[in-house]
C-alpha cells in the first residue's frame, strides 16, 4: 500500500504539472545586406526618440507635433487597443484558474383558505446555498499558450500604437511643408501678377504714344487674368493643407488658420542625413516590431490547437447547505460532492486536425508578412535616399535659373521701352520667370519631404516624449 502511495503522488504531480505542446517561439531571420546601395556602414543606434524634426528650426511646427502626438484620434484609438489587449490577457488565461462561486435561495411557502388541510396550512421557510468549484487542469499547456498569444498581442498593440504616432508625425510635417509651400506659390503668383500688371501699362503706354498695336495690349490683358485664374487654386491647395493639419491634431479648423496664416519660409534643414544600416530597422520600426509580435502570437496559437487534440481532466465540486423551518419543526443539511472529470476527442470529423492545420498556416503567413515588411522598410529607405541625396543639386540649379531668368526678365523689359524687341519677347521672359520660381518652391518644399521620408523611413521620433 505504501509503494503503491508512494508511485502514485509523483504520478499525480506529473499530470497536475503538465506539459506544454506546439512549437516554441524563436525570433524570425531574414538576410539583409550590411548597407544601403547609397548610405554608410555605420549603424544610427536607437533613433526611435530622435526629435529629426526640430532641425527645421521651426517653433511652430515642432509645437503642432507635440500637440497632434498626444491629440490626435488615431493614436488615441490606438491606445484603446492595447488597453482591449490587455483585458484579452485575462480573459484568455482565466480559465487556468479555479472557478468559484457563491449560490443561494430564500424560499418561503404555506396554503390558506377552507379548501386547504390543516397540514397544507402550516408554513415553511427554507434557506439553501452552495458552492461549485470547478478548475481545469491544463496538462497540455493551452492556457499557457493562450497565454502567451495574448501577450505577443498586446505587445503588437503597442507596436500599432507606435506605428500611429510615427504616421502622425509623418503625415503632419507633410501638411505644414505643403501649407508653407502654397503660401510661397501665393506670393510668387501675387508677385508676377503685380509685373504683369506693370507691362499691361507699359504696353497701354506705348499704345497711346503709338509704339505697340492692340494686339499686344490684348495678349497682355491674357496674361494678367490668367495669372488672376491661378490664385484660387493655390488659395484652396493652401487651406486644404491646413485642413489636414487640423484633423491631424484634433482640433477644428478656425483654431489654426489665424496662426498658419502668418507667413513662413518653406522648412528648410542642413542635418546630415543618416540612414543607418538595413538591421537598424528591425529595432527601430514599429511595423516591423508588430508583425514579429503577430508572428509570435501565431506561433503560441498552433499550441493552443494541438492541446484541444488531447484529452481533458476538470475537476469539479460542490458544497451544499441547507436550512428549513416550518411552524412545528426545524431542521438543516449539508452536503459536498467531489470528483474529477475526463474529457476525451475521439470522433470530430476532423474539425481539431483541421484547426491545426490552419494554425500553422496563420503562422507561416504571419512569417511571410514579417519579412515582406522587413524587404518593404528596406526599399522605402533606399527611395528616400534615393531622392534626399540628389536634391541639393536640383535646389541649387533651380536658384541658378530663377536668377538667370529674373536677369533676363530685367534686360527684356528694357529692351521693350527702347523698342528693341516685340512685346512677345517680355512675356515670354514673364512666363519662364515664373514657371521656374514656382519649380525652385516645388524643390525646396520636395527637399524638406524627402528629409521627412527618410527619418520615417528609418523609424525616428515616434517614442520622443
Amino acid at each position: 500500500m505504501l509503494l503503491r502511495r508512494a508511485t502514485a503522488v509523483p504520478f499525480l504531480m506529473l499530470l497536475l504539472s503538465g506539459c506544454v505542446v506546439g512549437p516554441d517561439y524563436t525570433a524570425p531571420e531574414t538576410d539583409l545586406p550590411g548597407k544601403f546601395s547609397e548610405g554608410s556602414d555605420e549603424s544610427v543606434g536607437n533613433v526611435t526618440e530622435v526629435a529629426w524634426w526640430e532641425s527645421f528650426n521651426d517653433s511652430l511646427l515642432t509645437s503642432y507635433v507635440e500637440q497632434g502626438l498626444s491629440q490626435n484620434l488615431s493614436i488615441l484609438q490606438a491606445l484603446e487597443r492595447i488597453n482591449q489587449a490587455e483585458s484579452d490577457v485575462v480573459i484568455n488565461t482565466a480559465g487556468a484558474f479555479p472557478s468559484v462561486s457563491l449560490q443561494g435561495s430564500d424560499t418561503g411557502a404555506g396554503a390558506a383558505g377552507d379548501g386547504a388541510s390543516a397540514q397544507q396550512r402550516k408554513t415553511s421557510n427554507t434557506v439553501s446555498g452552495s458552492i461549485p468549484v470547478s478548475w481545469y487542469l491544463d496538462l497540455f499547456g493551452l492556457y499557457r499558450r493562450a497565454g502567451e498569444a495574448s501577450e505577443a498581442q498586446l505587445d503588437a498593440a503597442y507596436a500599432s500604437a507606435d506605428v500611429a504616432r510615427l504616421t502622425l508625425i509623418s503625415n503632419l510635417t507633410d501638411a505644414y511643408i505643403g501649407a508653407r509651400l502654397y503660401q510661397e506659390r501665393l506670393q510668387i503668383a501675387r508677385s508676377n501678377l503685380q509685373s504683369r500688371r506693370e507691362t499691361l501699362r507699359l504696353t497701354q503706354f506705348q499704345l497711346d504714344a503709338g509704339a505697340a498695336s492692340r494686339l499686344d495690349v490684348v495678349q497682355s490683358e491674357g496674361l494678367v487674368n490668367a495669372q488672376l485664374s491661378t490664385i484660387p487654386t493655390l488659395e484652396a491647395q493652401y487651406r486644404q493643407q491646413v485642413y489636414a493639419l487640423s484633423t491631424l491634431m484634433g482640433l477644428p479648423a478656425p483654431a489654426l488658420i489665424d496662426q498658419m496664416n502668418k507667413k513662413k519660409p518653406i522648412p528648410v534643414t542642413h542635418a546630415k542625413l543618416s540612414s543607418g544600416v538595413p538591421a537598424d530597422l528591425i529595432r527601430n520600426r514599429p511595423d516591423i516590431r508588430q508583425a514579429e509580435r503577430q508572428l509570435a502570437a501565431a506561433t503560441a496559437r498552433i499550441g493552443v490547437a494541438e492541446a484541444q487534440l488531447y484529452p481533458s481532466i476538470t475537476l469539479s465540486g460542490t458544497l451544499q447547505a441547507s436550512y428549513s423551518a416550518t411552524s412545528i419543526a426545524n431542521g438543516g443539511m449539508t452536503s459536498w460532492s467531489f470528483g474529477p472529470g475526463l474529457n476525451l476527442p475521439i470522433f470530430d470529423g476532423g474539425e481539431l486536425r483541421a484547426n491545426l492545420s490552419k494554425s500553422e498556416s496563420v503562422a507561416r503567413e504571419a512569417y511571410l508578412t514579417w519579412k515582406q515588411t522587413v524587404l518593404n522598410a528596406v526599399q522605402e529607405v533606399e527611395n528616400a535616399l534615393a531622392v534626399a541625396t540628389r536634391d541639393g543639386r536640383t535646389v541649387a540649379a533651380l536658384r541658378a535659373s530663377v536668377s538667370s531668368y529674373r536677369e533676363a526678365l530685367r534686360l527684356s523689359t528694357a529692351s521693350y521701352k527702347d523698342g528693341a524687341i516685340s512685346l512677345l519677347d517680355v512675356l515670354d521672359a514673364q512666363r519662364s520667370v515664373s514657371d521656374a520660381e514656382a519649380s525652385l518652391a516645388n524643390a525646396v518644399a520636395d527637399q524638406a519631404s524627402d528629409f521627412v521620408a527618410l527619418n520615417v523611413a528609418i523609424g525616428g521620433g515616434y517614442a520622443v516624449q
